[in-house]
């Protein structure tokens, strides 16, 4: 079938994937924060991975929209209730591998 002249062609909106790359530092280990930064990623229904790192950071991997992540690390600046953020490095890029949930990796 050929298109008539005035058939409208639908195009589709697929919102762009994004990930980000995130180091926290602080008082945020052995304060929930690993749980605190699942449950929030979770919510907004982000996939990656969070874990404690050997100098005392948390280090974030999540993946989604844009602006859904922008409001993510807005999460992840103010932390927990028992935890201080005292920075929050973020690294933007194109997902490089694919999740299927948000997990707490030990």
């Amino acid at each position: 079938m050929s298109q008539g002249k005035h058939e409208k062609k639908v195009r589709y909106s697929i919102p762009m994937q994004k990930q980000i790359e995130c180091k926290i530092t602080g008082r945020v280990q052995l304060v929930m924060f690993r749980d605190f930064a699942q449950r929030k990623a979770r919510a907004l229904k982000l996939v990656g991975t969070v874990q404690n790192m050997p100098d005392g950071s948390v280090r974030v991997g999540a993946q989604g929209e844009e602006s859904v992540l922008q409001k993510y690390i807005g999460h992840l600046k103010k932390g927990s209730v028992l935890s201080r953020v005292d920075g929050v490095e973020v690294v933007w890029a194109s997902p490089a591998s694919v999740f299927t949930d948000f997990q707490i990796l030990y």
